[in-house]
């Protein structure tokens, strides 16, 4: 095969390939399908499903809590059990499932490609499935077209391409078949070639096959797309760490627990069984359960915010997202071209709104008040040299049938109270001269009674040449010389700095289209953008005053890109680089400069990859928004993929992780707070876990190693573990967000979940519940109360101890009196837990298994009151986490 078809002489790379301008012959053809084999994309082998449900099984946590669930079998603790194992199938199948749906992407990329193809074979054209095309084929192409393998353009007459989907240019290519381009030219530049997945919008040609199947631009991403693996999120490595940890700890209690009850004299069965249920007590059976509910309930609101989760664990890793890097078109910008500027007569005039909306007031240098002649004119004229048309939909969304940039033209017209078929009723046409590229320019002629004009309009180098006079600020002509040419120019160029394309517009009157070449009018020019989205500037500067750094990374040029970054805030520092700056620069020079560049611009596929890998390799949690074919593979391959579910291909939703539903921007703020408070909920749980399990271990090892008698049954001990597991914890799973939570740094990846502060409340609450129920213990051995009597006091201090941690650790910082009962679902826990308490106090049925007896009411003043001393430690800890000495 070829390389680098577009830097080669057309007639070298015909007999490179074997080809001629009439074709392939059948026999050929033939024989070279059998050597490249049919044009489809190749998917990798996938793993069968019980290959990928044993997957599941290969974490510590799950291991973990199966053999818990046989331990508590053992026990004879039946419901627990089953329970337990209930909530271990549910995690395995939701990740199952997850896993059997993710790899969809390249099955959607195959779906882009035509079904069918216009061929040259033998000098005739036929059609045939786009399966049996092979390089050096000619295939014809015309208007409404989708291509079928990528091609070298042999002939093209005012060829326009939608390359959207994969180089991300908002506006139609322009082809030129005659050019030779430079080695190493940028996807999005090859004016020469078209490629597999792209579609004709308008005129048509001849291209020779250069690459099939795997061998074209499309085959190229679906390659990187399987050789991409997606990570795992911090939650996921933050949890098997602590699943890990806690296995091991859970053995060691168990050896400590048997060994010293031996060495004691105590019996070996009654001592194992209460080692093995102090392990099991360790271990959190509910933590899938509240991950997953945590999870599940924070999709469900999102979805009300128009974002869907496509993969439930992505949803947390929103809350440790350091950097969003987002696609321009369509994602930060509208996707519509809107006239910004116009210039007419030596006037300049703003416009207003953006979108097809036609609303949006016209200013005059500034001001406001009546347009002049010449701006009517101007608006006439583009609304006239033109064939897009703007219509309202019964929903009242405004669309455009058309060329975007005519349909700009058609919207500033409205805008000034010009529709565009009254005009062209007013002024019927009557001869036209279609748009090409090698004239750039389109001529229409109009008959209004007796008079007959022409109006030209097209790039400002074509039309200015042929212009003899101008139009004057009364509307009146007058002559342009070369100084008068040279303002217009400077102008053309100072609205090209400010990324506008511009569009100059002249006529002439009692003329035909063919011989509108000379003698024009010059009227004026008018500027156009696919302007930022209105709410994205205030997504960008949320998304700083949360501490995250929004990066643009777009297939557009790099003019165009700096002005939407700057207009929406994302360019601060000036850092802009480009595609062919990216090719040269090694993965560490990457690295370095991906650290503090704000735009990436005219970048392939496989630069927005290594970006993102790049910023990985930094530390960052990459978020990484897109819509096209061409950002597929850093979708997947970014922490957390972000595709757009109205104006994103099927592709680049298969590859996410997430799919705004209404294509904005500020959506992904609205769900970086959800996953921000996703990740505070589960932090909240584990503190609140951890020290309790703290406390319970803590006052069982302190009694062994006091000699004492130990404060806790086994049952007592499995029912603490259960009660404060459970209802509450899963609450805690449902708190509201705090206030400031999107004016905080992102969650430290490198720090993982256990930070300083969570782990100074999980020791503080944990010792002191330990230090509380040991003296509570003692004092009630030594006050006449017999032994039951003293455990059951312990063990009821123990429970309500948690249950005031539950409500403390609702914040990390902030006091437990500001809106306490705030949380409705804690609150129902806890009265349900206290119903259940009083119970296995005070039901006969219930007092014998869990060895209790009825307490009297002072027994209760002093448990209570012991139980609130927990409350000042942990503000206290607070207190000093505030103050930044904790």
């Amino acid at each position: 095969m070829p390389e680098a078809s577009y830097s080669q002489p057309i007639e070298k790379l015909l007999d490179q390939l074997g080809a001629t301008r009439s074709g392939l012959t059948e026999a050929e053809a033939a024989a070279r399908l059998g050597r490249y084999g049919p044009n489809q994309l190749q998917t990798a082998p996938s793993a069968s499903p019980w290959k990928l449900l044993a997957e599941q099984f290969r974490n510590v946590l799950i291991i973990t809590l199966l053999i818990a669930t046989v331990l508590s079998a053992f026990l004879g603790h039946g419901i627990e059990a089953v329970a337990i194992l209930v909530i271990v199938l549910f995690a395995v199948l939701l990740g199952f499932i997850q896993e059997y749906r993710a790899e969809k992407a390249i099955e959607a990329l195959r779906q882009m490609a035509a079904p069918a193809s216009k061929v040259i074979r033998d000098g005739r054209e036929q059609m045939i499935p786009a399966l049996e095309l092979v390089p050096g084929d000619l295939i014809a192409i015309a208007a409404g077209d989708r291509i079928p393998a990528d091609g070298r353009l042999v002939e093209a007459v005012n060829l326009r391409m939608d390359e959207a989907a994969l180089t991300g240019e908002s506006l139609p290519s322009e082809k030129d078949f005659a050019v030779t381009l430079p080695p190493q030219t940028a996807v999005g530049d090859r004016r020469n070639m078209v490629f597999a997945g792209t579609s004709a919008v308008h005129g048509r040609g001849i291209a020779v096959v250069t690459g099939t199947a795997m061998l074209t631009e499309f085959g190229r991403i679906a390659g990187m797309l399987q050789r991409v693996e997606s990570e795992k999120t911090p939650l996921q490595k933050n949890l098997d760490k602590v699943g890990a940890s806690l296995a091991r700890a859970a053995l060691v209690i168990v050896v400590i627990i048997v060994g010293l009850g031996i060495v004691r004299g105590q019996p070996f069965i009654e001592i194992l069984i209460f080692g093995i249920a102090l392990a099991v007590a360790v271990v959190p059976e509910a933590l899938p359960a509240v991950v997953t509910i945590s999870l599940a309930l924070g999709v469900q609101r999102m979805v009300k915010r128009n974002a869907l989760m496509r993969r439930l664990p992505a949803v947390e890793t929103l809350g440790s997202t350091t950097v969003i890097c987002s696609d321009k078109t369509g994602t930060l910008t509208r996707d519509e071209m809107t006239v910004r500027r116009l210039y007419v007569a030596g006037l300049d005039v703003s416009v207003a709104g953006s979108g097809y909306r036609p609303e949006g007031e016209l200013k005059i240098d500034g001001g406001s008040g009546e347009l002049p002649q010449p701006v009517r004119e101007l608006l006439q004229a583009g609304a006239l040299c033109n064939d897009a048309t703007l219509d309202r939909s019964p929903e009242g969304e405004w669309k455009i049938s058309g060329d975007p940039t005519e349909a700009a033209l058609v919207v500033a017209a409205r805008k000034a109270g010009f529709d565009e078929r009254d005009l062209r009723n007013r002024f019927q046409r009557i001869d036209e001269q279609p748009f090409s590229s090698e004239t750039k320019r389109m001529t229409t002629v109009h008959r209004s009674d007796a008079t007959t004009f022409a109006i030209v309009k097209g790039a400002p180098e074509m039309i200015l040449p042929a212009c003899s006079l101008a139009l004057d600020a009364s509307g009146q002509t007058e002559a342009l010389d070369d100084s008068s040419r040279r303002d217009i120019l400077e102008k053309v160029e100072l609205m090209g700095r400010d990324a506008l394309r511009v569009i100059a517009i002249a006529r002439k009157e009692g003329s035909g289209a063919g011989d509108a070449a000379d003698g024009l009018v010059f009227i004026g020019l008018a500027g156009m953008i696919d302007p930022p989205r209105e709410e994205a500037k205030d997504a960008v500067e949320r998304c700083v005053a949360a501490g995250i750094r929004p990066v643009m990374i777009t297939g557009d040029h790099p003019v165009t890109a700096r002005a939407v970054a700057r207009e929406l805030g994302i360019l601060r520092k000036g850092n802009v680089l480009a595609g062919v700056e990216i090719e040269a620069m090694d993965d560490r020079a990457l690295g370095e400069a991906a650290g503090s560049v704000e735009v990436f611009a005219r970048v392939s596929p496989e630069h927005k990859l290594r970006i993102v890998e790049a910023l990985q390799k930094n530390g960052e949690v990459v978020a990484m928004t897109g819509d096209g074919v061409n950002d597929a593979p850093a979708l997947k391959k970014a922490d957390i993929g972000i595709s757009m579910g109205i104006s994103g291909t099927e592709v680049s939703r298969e590859a996410s992780a997430m799919t705004l539903l209404d294509d904005n921007f500020s959506t992904i703020v609205a769900a970086i707070e959800e996953g921000r408070g996703i990740y505070d909920n589960i932090k909240k749980y584990l503190t609140y876990l951890l020290s309790s399990n703290i406390g319970e271990l803590g006052l069982m090892a302190g009694a062994t190693l006091l000699g004492i008698p130990l404060p806790l049954t086994a049952v007592q001990i499995l029912y603490v573990n259960l009660a404060t597991d459970g209802l509450p914890a899963l609450a805690l799973a449902v708190d509201p967000a705090e206030p400031d939570i999107m004016k905080r740094p992102p969650n430290d990846r490198k720090q993982g979940i256990f930070t300083r502060p969570m782990m100074a409340l999980m020791l503080a609450g944990g010792l002191w519940s330990m230090l509380v129920n040991l003296v509570l213990f003692e004092w009630a051995r030594h006050s006449g109360r017999s032994l039951s009597e003293a455990m059951t006091m312990t063990f009821v201090s123990l429970v309500l101890i948690q249950f005031f941690k539950a409500y403390n650790f609702r914040s990390e910082r902030e006091h437990v009196f500001r809106k306490p009962f705030a949380n409705k679902w804690l609150n129902l826990a806890i009265l349900w837990e206290l119903v259940m308490l009083a119970a296995i106090v005070y039901v006969p049925v219930l007092t014998t298994p869990f060895g209790t007896f009825a307490m009297p009411a002072e027994d209760w003043v002093i448990v209570v009151g012991g139980a609130l001393t927990i409350v000042p430690v942990i503000e206290m800890t607070k207190w000093l986490i505030r103050s930044g000495r904790l």
